[in-house]
């Protein structure tokens, strides 16, 4: 099982999703490679792998990446192999990613994937959330609402939606989906009473 959580800029993926990991140990956040540079109090390997425009492009012609995308005019990427390596420990990988690589994802993972969309409440809380946060410019920000508009419109391709209206509402309903999932028949190695 793969845990892919999509939405617009400012709903919120960030604290949700490590909400939820802190009350799910079975879940290991996938860290992705970016050409962006990082932020105040971003740590590489831990937020982000940050390369150059050269490095990436290397990665991608070695096809490394399970998914990648250009995002606000940076790319982003999903390494294969941490992936893998996830799942040879017997861990959930947790990917926070945008709709482009979600959907990437999708296509290439099938069954395995439990994918959600999490959304804003309301277009009004999304642009105060980014406006609040103060870690990007205007245009930046400018950048990120015009984009949220189009990146609604792949939550089609999403199998769960989620309303961050209220962070711990927001996690249990992800604990929820995790707990449903994990009873799949698809996911159990056969009857328990073989």
């Amino acid at each position: 099982m793969i845990l892919l959580i999509s939405g617009p800029s400012g709903a919120g993926k960030s604290t949700v999703y490590q909400e939820l990991m802190r009350r799910e140990p079975r879940l290991d956040f996938s860290v992705s490679t970016t050409t962006r540079p990082p932020r105040e109090g971003e740590r590489e390997g831990v937020d982000y792998h940050f390369v150059d425009d050269a490095t990436f492009g290397r990665l991608q012609q070695a096809k490394e990446f399970l998914e990648w995308a250009d995002v606000h005019g940076k790319k982003y990427g999903t390494r294969r192999e941490h992936v893998e390596a996830m799942e040879a420990a017997g861990r959930i990988p947790l990917l926070d990613i945008d709709v482009q690589g979600g959907v990437q994802v999708l296509e290439r993972c099938g069954a395995a994937i439990v994918s959600v969309f999490l959304w804003p409440p309301s277009w009004e809380s999304l642009e105060e959330r980014l406006r609040g946060r103060g870690t990007d410019a205007v245009d930046v920000v400018a950048t990120r609402l015009t984009n949220a508009r189009w990146e609604v419109d792949y939550a089609e391709r999403y199998t769960y939606w989620v309303v961050n209206d209220e962070v711990e509402r927001a996690v249990e309903r992800l604990q929820a989906i995790l707990a449903a999932e994990a009873c799949r028949r698809e996911r159990i190695e056969g009857p328990p009473l073989g």
